[in-house]
């Protein structure tokens, strides 16, 4: 009676590239995690697997889908799984190689494609985000450009106050209609968590997959305007679950990193860049907020240090755009909903 012969080695190294990886998406062989196989003439199958981490929470759900393709294979008798763990530059390359992947292959959203979108961002709250994300759209909206402003900073929501735009949001066709302020003969679109509390004080005690499905919402059920010029969004501080959500989502979109002349911001400021360059996206430059305070008598006081932002823009590489000193009109325009930018503020 005849026997099957077994796989060749380099058959079952194609049945892994079927094998995805869960957390980076992409499959085993690409990102360099299966190191190679042997086949014995009886059958024996010998898989070489590195794992990312040597703890990975995920190597039962890897091992299951491999064992999955290969035991019912003809002529295989058994499957043996050397685990090993990636070094850190292997570990490098593959996470690369799973961001660039997730890169060329975004989720469909409902902003238009011609429009410019700029995630304003920052290492550390308190740095004054917000307040730069509110006055560049006002002042764009000013000049004529359709704006659209999405709070993603989901937890410390502030842009609706800070533009004087009140009210709920409410659905049409299926679609999340964002509220409208007209400004000059420009407009303002904007679309906030704010808008779907009872209070602004009310605190949202959400995690990471619930914050992500918000952010999703605002990138996919929002009826943003064809129009559309620009659409700003408000990035929470930090690197967490809603950075990461909204780079994945939106591949094309540039960074502006927002930091102050402090030491401190500028270090944490420094680790949002690194998770924009790692997402690929574009840092288009550095503001320095808070830069220094001009009294009336035309001293200047650097309260917060110096050179903070152009140290910034120099290790990312990314060219300082402006800087902007402690001026009240920008606090006291903020909590009236007037920006300042519109006004006559220096």
């Amino acid at each position: 009676m005849a026997t099957t012969s077994p796989p060749t080695p380099d058959y079952v190294m194609g049945l892994m590239r079927g094998v995805i990886d869960p957390e980076l998406g992409s499959d085993i062989v690409e990102l360099g995690m299966a190191k190679g196989a042997t086949v014995t003439d009886d059958g024996w199958i010998r898989l070489q697997i590195d794992l990312t981490t040597s703890g990975c929470p995920l190597r039962a759900q890897i091992q299951k889908d491999i064992r999955a393709r290969l035991t019912s294979l003809p002529g295989v008798t058994r499957v043996t799984i050397d685990w090993g763990e990636l070094t850190q530059d292997e570990r490098s390359e593959a996470m690369a190689k799973a961001r660039f992947n997730v890169s060329q292959n975004a989720p469909d959203t409902s902003i238009p494609s011609t429009t410019k979108v700029v995630m304003v961002a920052s290492g550390k709250g308190g740095v004054g985000k917000s307040s730069i994300t509110t006055n560049l759209a006002a002042a764009l909206a000013e000049q004529g450009y359709a704006v659209g402003v999405m709070d993603a900073d989901i937890w410390g929501f502030s842009v609706p106050r800070m533009l004087g735009v009140d009210g709920e949001l409410v659905s049409k066709d299926g679609k999340i209609q964002p509220l409208v302020r007209e400004i000059g003969t420009g407009r303002l679109e904007v679309v906030s968590m704010g808008f779907l509390v009872d209070q602004e004080n009310s605190a949202l005690m959400w995690r990471g997959l619930m914050l992500n499905r918000a952010v999703q919402h605002f990138c996919q059920d929002v009826a943003w305007p064809s129009d559309l010029d620009y659409l700003l969004i408000d990035m929470p501080p930090g690197t967490g679950d809603v950075q990461m959500g909204l780079a994945k989502m939106l591949p094309r979109a540039e960074m502006l990193i927002v930091t102050t002349p402090a030491l401190n911001a500028q270090k944490v400021a420094a680790r949002v860049a690194d998770m924009g360059a790692k997402n690929y996206l574009r840092i288009v430059g550095v503001i320095e907020n808070m830069s220094e305070f001009v009294a009336p008598d035309g001293s200047r006081h650097s309260l917060f240090g110096e050179g903070g932002g152009q140290q910034l823009a120099d290790d990312i590489g990314a060219p300082l755009l402006g800087q902007v000193p402690i001026e009240p009109a920008v606090s006291v325009n903020g909590d009236q909903g007037d920006p300042a930018a519109l006004g006559e503020t220096p």
